[in-house]
């Protein structure tokens, strides 16, 4: 069985590349966006999400 993406739902893995194109599909912003996002606010799905949608 494979493994799921992501396999934690509620944080963001910035060291797997397949996490990392399934948070920036699921957000529909660059890898760049992304990095800024978890380097400002962390890797907590909640947070960035707020963080991205301000």
């Amino acid at each position: 069985m494979p493994t799921p993406i992501p396999t934690d739902p509620t944080r963001i893995n910035m060291k797997s590349t397949r996490e990392v194109n399934h948070w920036c599909q699921l957000f529909n912003c660059t890898e760049t966006r992304l990095r800024n996002a978890v380097l400002a606010v962390g890797p907590l799905v909640a947070d960035v999400r707020a963080y991205l949608n301000r």
